[in-house]
């Protein structure tokens, strides 16, 4: 009788996929002899850390499998564990597998602690999986051998997302059952692994080994991409371009063969980009990729100490470059809590990084990784961090945790008006205003602590009131203040319109009624350019210039009054970096 094997996958979000699920099956389908020759079948199932356990419990337990895996990692270790009870009242025969990098490095502790635990595989997956497979495919006695062989040539992995058909024209891909269930949600692909740097708070630093696909099957497995326009693929290859010949052959084939669709995800080292794949990022069409760098200090001797290597002045001058095409999404990591990195010095990094005015700023805060040599050293720098996943730093000998709790708010305020892009301009000026933009967030999340309470969610206009509140408050002593907020509320109302052709005008937007016959004018002569039409003071006007929003030039015939400039927002024509609306000069 067929041994089921079910691969549970608990994922953070329902855009998201499990890469490692889906490469164990294929895997074990193509290499294990038990799964070919019927005596085990594997079925995944993916979840989300957000759905109900007894939903969960319920679909498991309905397909009574002999055998469940589970993949673990820092954000649903605790809800793993605990289906894992469950699961063993109601399927007491039933083994249960665990794997992924939260239960590798301490795998003697996990056993020891759940005893309703079968086993942990270690390391790369894929092998062990499929020995696993005909482990109990073959009924055989004794304890299995979870250990992984040697590395795994990444080559010899199936493409998870098509099965290989023989054509005239040779072998093609073609869509199987996991593709069309995936496509509409972010699709994880991998050409490496292994990492050449030695960070210690990273767990891809314990395998220095970096490993390649074959460029060729990379290169067909991305047309595969393109051709059936997937949305967007995340490469999960922890420095992506760390091999030079490697990266470079990816990224002059996604800009010959684009097909003006599919997005790139690729994590990098921005100090390691030559001019040849500068070049290359230059004349790829805006939106095709996506960067993410993580910068995470800009602290010498906290670079030194975590063992990272990076050229700080070398990554700043490719960041402003990349900037400067206006093509590429941007996204800059920083993470508190390293050794030797106060709150003097942590700002000086965020102010710093912030200055190079990314797409995306990540303030991120240390995890202290089981496995990773920073754990093994938390101890010497004196790091407390929570004893539950993520394992999230709570203080250093450096950093206290009223200094964490107040790098909390300021993370939440750079995700709330700079990291959602629909504050541009706002922040623009009022960081004027202010010696530093760390200065600005700190103030604006002290001013959310006071007056509002913890983890409110506020909708977008109404972020914008608060805005202009914070601004009237803060300033209240300068007798100028009528003339500034006048342009503030103007340039929230342009932040407003560059991304929504609002139906009710915003309550903070300035009086345009004596404009309106302009406007009407103006409408009828722009037709679907017309959307919507906004006056603006001469001095608002040069700010957003200077500003470098993209702005197109419209003649009209309309009588216009020369103390203001009147602008128009186009809805079908959107910038596709950051979904702005094309803006025009009338």
């Amino acid at each position: 009788m067929s041994k089921k094997i079910l691969l549970a996958a608990i994922n953070a979000k329902y855009i998201h996929s499990n890469l490692a699920v889906y490469c164990l099956d294929a895997y074990a389908r193509k290499y294990s002899e038990a799964v070919k020759e019927g005596r085990v079948s594997v079925i995944y199932r993916e979840f989300t850390i957000n759905q109900q356990i007894d939903e969960i419990l319920e679909e498991i337990y309905r397909e009574k499998p002999d055998v469940i895996g589970f993949s673990c990692y820092i954000w649903n270790i605790s809800y793993v564990m605990t289906l894992i009870k469950e699961l063993k009242v109601l399927l007491p025969h039933t083994d249960i597998w665990l794997g992924g990098p939260e239960v590798s490095y301490n795998r003697g502790e996990i056993l020891q602690e759940h005893p309703e635990i079968t086993g942990v595989m270690c390391g790369e997956g894929e092998r062990v999986f499929a020995s696993l497979c005909d482990y109990y495919g073959n009924d055989t006695e004794g304890e299995f051998d979870s250990t992984p062989p040697q590395p795994i040539d990444l080559s010899s992995l199936p493409f998870i997302y098509a099965d290989e058909a023989e054509t005239e024209q040779g072998t093609e891909l073609v869509p199987n059952a996991l593709f069309q269930s995936l496509k509409h949600k972010i699709l994880y692909y991998e050409t490496s692994r292994g990492c050449p740097f030695s960070c210690s708070y990273c767990l891809s630093s314990l395998d220095k080994a970096v490993r390649f696909r074959s460029i060729d099957k990379v290169l067909k497995e991305i047309q595969f991409f393109l051709d059936h326009q997937v949305s967007q693929v995340k490469f999960v290859d922890r420095t992506f371009n760390c091999n030079k010949s490697h990266a470079t052959a990816i990224w002059k084939y996604i800009a010959q063969h684009d097909n003006g669709i599919t997005n790139f995800h690729f994590e990098i080292g921005a100090d390691l980009l030559g001019e040849e794949e500068l070049e290359i990022l230059k004349n790829m069409r805006p939106g095709l990729v996506q960067l993410e760098i993580g910068v995470q200090s800009t602290n010498d001797i906290t670079i030194k100490e975590v063992s990272r290597k990076m050229d700080l002045v070398r990554l700043k001058e490719v960041v402003q470059k990349l900037r400067g095409f206006q093509n590429i999404n941007l996204h800059l990591d920083l993470i508190a809590g390293l050794p030797y990195e106060d709150f003097e010095s942590f700002k000086h990094s965020f102010n710093e990084i912030y200055a190079l005015y990314s797409d995306q700023l990540q303030l991120g805060f240390l995890k202290v990784l089981k496995g990773s040599a920073i754990a093994e050293k938390s101890e010497k720098y004196g790091i407390a961090y929570r004893s539950y996943p993520p394992y999230e730093v709570l203080y250093t000998d450096w950093l206290s945790f009223d200094e964490i709790l107040k790098l909390k708010q300021v993370e939440d305020m750079v995700e709330q008006y700079y990291n959602s892009e629909q504050f541009t301009c706002s922040l623009r000026y009022l960081l004027t205003y202010f010696d530093t933009p760390f200065a600005m967030f700190e103030k604006l999340g002290e001013y959310y602590e006071v007056h509002f309470e913890k983890n409110k969610k506020h909708a977008r206009i109404d972020r914008y009131r608060i805005l202009l509140q914070f601004f009237r408050d803060f300033f209240a002593e300068r007798p100028e203040l009528h003339t500034e907020e006048q342009i503030l509320r103007e340039l929230m109302t342009f932040d407003v319109y560059l991304r929504e052709n609002m139906k009710t005008r915003p309550d903070f937007a300035p009086d345009v009624q004596e404009y309106r016959d302009s406007f009407r004018q103006i409408s009828r002569e722009m037709g679907h350019h017309g959307e919507h039409i906004e006056a603006l003071s001469r001095r608002t006007w040069k700010l957003i210039r200077d500003m470098g929003i993209p702005v197109q030039t419209w003649n009209t015939q309309a009588e216009l009054p020369e103390s203001v400039q009147i602008v128009g927002f186009d809805y079908n024509e959107r910038n596709p970096l950051n979904y702005n609306a094309a803006v025009y000069q009338i």
